[in-house]
């Protein structure tokens, strides 16, 4: 079995692919009006319409979600979180070096979810430090 992608659903197509466009720094590939997707190495990240699951009865439901991350490691933390220029409620954590090493910036997107940027720490500062 091979992971294939993370799916957002919502309300707000548009917003949530202008988000991730900047987060990413790639354009969407955008297959249909009512999908859109990021590829790149590791996972793909998909946002739908919620006209794309209309036949499952209600069983996804948008801005909704207080239980997942969606995690892109990012060469810089500090420059990309400084680029997003979000508003104060959109910031869960500003750049922090986390204790086991990791540069994290947690934000949250238009639908609400919570989106962590992150850098490991160089291979031979983390072995240093053990």
């Amino acid at each position: 079995m091979s992971f294939s992608s993370i799916r957002i659903v919502t309300d707000d197509l548009d917003g949530l692919v202008a988000f991730y466009e900047r987060v990413t720094g790639q354009r969407a590939e955008r297959p249909a009006p009512v999908f859109a997707r990021f590829s790149g190495p590791g996972a793909t990240l998909a946002i739908a319409s919620t006209a794309t699951v209309a036949m499952l009865g209600g069983a996804l439901t948008p801005a909704t979600n207080r239980s997942v991350f969606i995690e892109f490691e990012v060469a810089d933390v500090d420059g990309r979180f400084a680029a997003l220029e979000l508003d104060g409620d959109d910031v869960v954590l500003e750049p922090t070096t986390m204790p086991w090493g990791n540069r994290s910036a947690l934000v949250r997107d238009p639908d609400g979810n919570v989106v962590n940027l992150f850098s490991a720490p160089p291979a031979e500062e983390s072995r240093a430090h053990g």
